[in-house]
């Protein structure tokens, strides 16, 4: 008889004493999922600075290839103008 009346006590004992483990670990858990996304905002950031930068890179890299090569062939018009308009100028004999 003395079982019954105290097993109902147990069980709100039991289920108080489980909640107050389980409270902890919800908030150890969005301590960690804070720190998670915190981490993966900063891989982020990183990734997204690396390809800007190797963008750049190429970027600056192709403008200046592109730029000596117009400035030769520029330069080679401009002579080969240069040669026509001398020849026409010439005096023919």
């Amino acid at each position: 008889m003395s079982f019954r009346k105290y097993f109902s006590g147990l069980v709100v004992l039991a289920a108080l004493t489980s909640m107050c483990f389980a409270a902890p670990q919800a908030a150890e858990s969005a301590k960690q999922d804070m720190k998670d996304a915190g981490h993966s905002t900063k891989m982020a950031a990183k990734s997204t600075a690396h390809a800007v930068k190797t963008t750049t890179k190429k970027t600056g890299d192709r403008v200046k290839k592109t730029s000596k090569s117009v400035a030769h062939k520029t330069a080679s018009k401009t002579k080969q103008g240069a040669q026509k308009v001398e020849d026409k100028t010439t005096p023919s004999k």
